[in-house]
């Protein structure tokens, strides 16, 4: 038999589940951490993707008077699909689809799929606008559709300017691969490849596989063995010793490991561990973290002397003897993808020099300006090459992030060398040979908005490849470790059914992301060998201790067939938890004193193993079961009896536990007398009831165990007054109210008990308890916050501390305060207030908290909008402790009942731009928004007529009227601008036309395509018109300097395409209408962009609107 402490509370092998879309507000579709019998179809392929395009055609789409509508079905790969749309979202503002297993209700128990997928929704004025997501994803019986909550938003949809709903229609395209999957419930890598893989926490492949690719570095590995820790670190607060014991597990475990210690070392939360972020980010800023832990070790520049290279920066001088030069460090290389063919192309075009003439001449020192060259030479490549491809970019043109899935080549020997050593610098060490062999790919699979990430490693360099893909490690050829990982497209079979005979290529969204090689001339030193004697013995001791006690819970596991766990609760386990762990009920279970018993043992020799444990001989031992009673409290029941004592501790198990679970749980009745000796147990007859009391002092607001006592059915309540005051150290006389604790859920009963009523007319029986306290006495009742036991009872069951936080500083609590959920709005507030001191708590605002986001939610709390303080704090199933507060300058009700509208006011003379946020009744008007305006800003005359416009992407969609109301007019997804109304508009003649004129430039990837920049404006042109007259208008208008005006090219631009016209050209003769809203027919102004450029993330390879990767510790 053994002893047993209470277990932990948290597992640390066990694995999360990312939350499904269908309920997770706003979140695009991420990655699933595989279970043991569920793995991406990828790891094994045993045929070719079939691949099937469907187009579905959705007629009065915005008159859907249903949440959700599904798709007729379409089959691929022999499964049949359908696609899921929430016209008006799916509790989000936000189209919502999916792709959806139109059978599941019908398959198999135990049934999954695989699929490459993407869903877009057709622009059917300019199809280059189509909205395309892709994602990924191994459909089951528990997530059998999967894909994007928050697809678009529907403002931009239901805009019938838009071209997404034309005719009332929609247009939804789904593109779908299906590939074969293995079913890997018994597979163990360990044991098919000698390697082990990593636990995925619910979004943190990305980490997984830049993990895996670092372990398999050796010298690297080593150098993270020899850096300094000790026995008294623990794994969760020192990222050495987490990382130590990570490597440790991957190099001796028989099974997958768990990063969790590691992720906390970092100082990451769960909602990090479901955020996914950039594996090349990740290794810049953990690199980073290490050299600077490294730092006064023996491993100090380690991380230098593995991954550092450097470059010459230089700019040269053509017709002067100047030349400037900068050295520089990198740890890793980004090389372009798009526009290159391999990594040869990518590193022609890294050393490609750039003229620096005409307007853009460097001006060199006593020089003046100069025609230059300027360019990038490689001054030595470090041992190990980590080259980061850029496979993710931002699209001016449709300003958003894409994937780039292009064909990129990429070879197993790699010579930095060739061609003479072309991107070497004059003062390269040219005895140095920089040739490498390819050591690790590290491939990202899926779309921009979500994806999947697994690593090709060769560990050794030989020719076997092997997959790390989380759980799992299979050997891969070479073909697919290179080849495969390539990128660009999949062309289908002409006679592929369903598409009519009619070929089309369909992307592989599977491409290599990363990739490292090794020196040729250093990998024996860096594929060194590591063995036990590398590591610390502290650690091994650490270690192994671990991996003992994991043997031993896993023996425990496989024998729990065997044993029964037998918990046993005491009058000093209620002492010690009631009123400060407890206060409804007895005792918690789970921090009793436990014990592992055989199941046949004999209950007689169990009580004499107890008796040695905590010195209470067998014969003043009496045992009650526990009953779980309708109400869903759990109280003591009754005392075995004899004939249940002589059973087996299995029979007596089985008998009494309904549930059959392995616990048997039961109270101990021991009597103590002077000197807390044990005394022989009195008898218990039919009329005996055992009752337990508490005491509840009001004064004090503290509850806590003082008892229990044998009482006759029969009896009476005041005949025990006595008693419970010596119990409770009162005098004997004192008078005494009491109280049934009868339950909790899903609210509190607590009833007065009549003294002069015997207890069994008060249905009173074993187990039942009773709270008692002094009476109070009138004068003192208003004294007390909680005056009698159930007024203590239902504050403490409602009792919630919740945490406040700044709308403004979403991650940082505030303040807290102990509320009651019962508390009303008003309540709140008004505590709120008090706290910030703030006289009115109407300008308190409050906004509750998305549990899966752990962000605020997109709408606030409308004034007494919600009855109670749990309302505010539940999210779907979710409670949270956690409410974000504004400090309004006026009252919410009279805010709510205006509309706040932000607008740009662009002055009519002066090259000026100020922002205004204009606050109206919402049944105001455009033109109210106006005049309200003109008292807050200057205008070039006293009757300037203003007119507000919508802008979106640098062109003009709208003129609003001014009697149209402003509660509809949205200022989240485009700038509202207001300007003067030019005169020459006002006096238009009967042949004049109001056209549209943008600025553009050609786009570098498609020069037939234009990007529209800068501010966009009308302007009348008459109906003889040349060119030429109405340039010299537009030049005075915008005050460009004639220089520079000379280089300004026009052109009328239909539909994004441009066509120049010349000086002698009659504009007019281009325009049909004179209308506003001809946005894609404008007079375009071709020139550079010299506005200053949206700053983007630092890592241009980042690819979603993620938090940047941080390792605090």
């Amino acid at each position: 038999m053994t002893m047993m402490t209470p277990p932990a509370l948290e597992q640390e092998d066990e694995e999360m589940l990312v939350p499904h879309p269908d309920i997770t507000e706003g979140t695009e579709p991420m990655e699933v951490a595989p279970t043991e019998t569920a793995i991406t179809a990828e790891n094994q392929q045993t045929d070719e993707p079939s691949t099937y395009r469907f187009s579905w055609t959705v007629e009065n789409f915005s008159r859907l008077g249903i949440r959700k509508h599904y798709s007729e079905v379409f089959i691929v790969g022999g499964y049949k699909w359908r696609i899921l749309v929430f016209p008006k979202g799916n509790n989000v503002d936000n189209l919502s689809l999916y792709l959806d297993v139109a059978d599941s209700a019908l398959l198999p128990y135990g049934w999954s799929r695989y699929a490459q997928f993407s869903l877009s929704v057709i622009n059917q004025i300019n199809n280059k606008h189509t909205v395309r997501k892709e994602a990924q994803h191994l459909f089951n019986a528990r997530e059998s559709d999967w894909g994007f909550t928050s697809f678009m938003p529907l403002c931009e949809l239901y805009n019938p300017n838009r071209g997404y709903l034309m005719n009332d229609t929609c247009i939804v395209e789904a593109e779908v691969a299906v590939r074969r999957i293995i079913d890997y419930t018994n597979y163990d890598s360990k044991k098919e490849t000698g390697y082990v893989g990593l636990k995925n926490q619910g979004a943190t492949c990305y980490m997984n596989s830049l993990l895996q690719t670092l372990y398999h570095i050796p010298y690297f590995r080593k150098a993270v063995y020899h850096m300094p820790t000790t026995e008294n670190d623990m794994p969760s607060a020192s990222i050495p010793l987490a990382l130590q014991s990570l490597f440790y597990k991957l190099q001796y475990s028989e099974s997958s490991v768990a990063t969790k210690e590691l992720t906390k070392s970092f100082g990451w939360d769960t909602y990090d561990s479901f955020m996914q972020h950039d594996v090349q980010e990740l290794n810049r800023v953990l690199c980073e973290k290490l050299e600077d832990k490294m730092k006064g070790t023996v491993v100090e520049g380690t991380i230098q002397h593995l991954f550092e290279g450097h470059q010459i920066s230089y700019i040269e001088c053509l017709n002067v003897d100047f030349k400037s030069t900068r050295k520089e460090s990198f740890y890793d290389l980004q090389l372009d993808v798009k526009g290159c063919r391999d990594i040869y192309a990518s590193f022609d075009k890294y050393v490609e020099e750039e003229k620096l003439e005409g307007d853009n001449k460097y001006h060199a020192e006593q020089h003046g300006l100069q025609d230059a060259k300027k360019g990038v030479l490689f001054l030595d490549f470090p041992p190990v090459l980590q080259l980061q491809l850029k496979r993710f970019e931002y699209d001016f043109l449709r300003d958003m992030m894409v994937k780039i899935n292009d064909r990129y080549e990429f070879p197993l020997q790699l010579d930095l060398d060739r061609d003479n050593g072309k991107y070497l610098s004059p003062e390269a060490d040219r005895r140095v040979r920089n040739v490498y062999t390819l050591h690790s790919v590290l491939v990202h699979s899926g779309g921009v908005h979500g994806g999947h990430y697994y690593a090709f490693i060769r560990p050794t360099l030989s020719d076997q490849w092997f997959k790390f893909d989380d759980e799992h490690v299979t050997k891969e050829s070479m073909k697919t470790a290179l080849e495969e990982q390539y990128g660009g497209e999949e062309e289908l079979s002409p006679n592929n059914p369903g598409f009519n005979n009619t070929p089309f290529k369909f992307t592989k969204y599977s491409n290599a992301y990363m990739l490292v090689y090794i020196r040729e001339s250093d990998k024996e030193k860096i594929i060194c060998n590591v063995d036990e004697k590398d590591i610390a013995e502290h650690i091994l001791i650490r270690f192994k201790k671990e991996q003992e006690e994991k043997e031993q819970k896993k023996k425990e596991k496989a024998e729990a067939h065997l044993y029964t766990i037998i918990k046993v609760a005491r009058d000093e386990d209620l002492t010690a938890q009631i009123g400060r762990e407890i206060f409804f009920d007895l005792v918690d279970y789970d921090k009793v004193r436990s014990f592992r018993v055989q199941k046949q043992l004999p209950f007689s020799h169990f009580k004499e193993e107890v008796a040695k444990e905590i010195g209470v001989p067998v014969q003043f031992q009496r045992y009650w079961l526990w009953a779980k009673r309708q109400n869903h409290t759990y109280r003591p029941n009754r005392p075995l009896t004899p004939q249940e004592e002589a059973q087996s501790v299995g029979q007596l198990r089985d008998v009494t536990n309904r549930a059959f679970n392995s616990e048997l749980k039961l109270f101990l009745e021991v009597e103590l007398g002077p000197e807390f000796r044990p005394l022989p147990l009195p008898e218990k007859s039919k009329d005996d009831i055992l009752l337990f009391f508490k005491l509840y002092d009001p004064e004090k607001a503290e509850l806590r165990y003082v008892g229990r006592l044998f009482v006759k059915a029969s009896g009476k309540p005041f005949e025990i007054t006595s008693k419970l005051n010596e119990m409770a150290g009162f005098p004997l006389e004192d008078d005494i109210e009491l109280f049934e604790e009868i339950k909790f859920e899903p609210h509190v009963m607590c009833e007065h008990i009549d003294k002069r009523q015997n207890f069994r007319a008060s249905q009173l029986e074993d187990g039942d308890i009773i709270c008692f306290q002094k009476s109070p006495r009138p004068e003192n009742e208003d004294q007390y916050q909680y005056p009698s036991v159930p007024s203590f009872l239902q504050y403490v069951r409602n009792r919630q501390v919740v945490r406040f936080r700044s709308l403004e500083k979403p991650k940082e609590d505030a303040f807290c305060l102990e509320l009651s959920k019962l508390s009303t709005y008003d309540d709140v507030v008004d505590k709120v207030a008090h706290h910030l001191g703030v006289d009115d708590p109407s300008k308190i605002r409050l906004t509750p908290h998305n549990c899966y986001s752990q962000q605020p939610k997109p709408q606030p709390i409308k004034y007494r909008g919600v009855d109670h303080l749990s309302d505010m704090l539940l999210y779907y199933n979710q409670t949270s402790d956690i409410l974000y507060y504004e400090v309004l300058d006026i009252p919410l009700p009279e805010l709510q009942g205006l509309k706040t509208l932000k607008v740009a006011f662009h002055h009519a003379t002066k090259d000026e731009v100020s922002i205004h946020s204009m606050r109206l009744p919402k049944n105001s008007t455009v033109g109210d928004v106006l005049n309200d305006l003109k008292t807050k800003v200057e205008l070039s005359h006293p009757t300037a007529e203003l007119r507000l416009l919508e802008v979106f992407n640098h062109k003009i969609y709208k003129v609003f009227p001014p009697n149209e109301k402003i509660e509809t007019i949205n200022d989240h997804y485009w700038t509202l601008r207001v300007e003067e109304i030019p005169e020459e508009e006002k006096n238009i003649g009967q042949h004049d036309r109001l056209i549209h004129v943008y600025h553009f430039i050609k786009d570098p990837q498609n020069q037939m395509q234009v990007q529209n920049f800068g501010d966009p404006f009308f302007l009348v042109i008459h109906e003889s018109e040349t060119l030429s007259e109405v340039k010299v208008r537009i030049q005075k208008k915008l005050q460009i300097p004639d220089e520079e005006f000379s280089k300004w090219k026009f052109a009328y631009v239909s539909l994004g395409r441009p066509d120049y016209l010349q000086d002698s050209d009659v504009v007019s003769a281009r325009f049909q209408r004179s209308i506003y809203g001809a946005w894609e027919q404008y007079l375009g102004m071709e020139h550079a962009d010299t506005t200053p450029k949206r700053a983007y993330t630092a890592n241009q390879n980042r690819h979603t609107l993620e938090k940047p990767v941080k390792i605090y510790n």
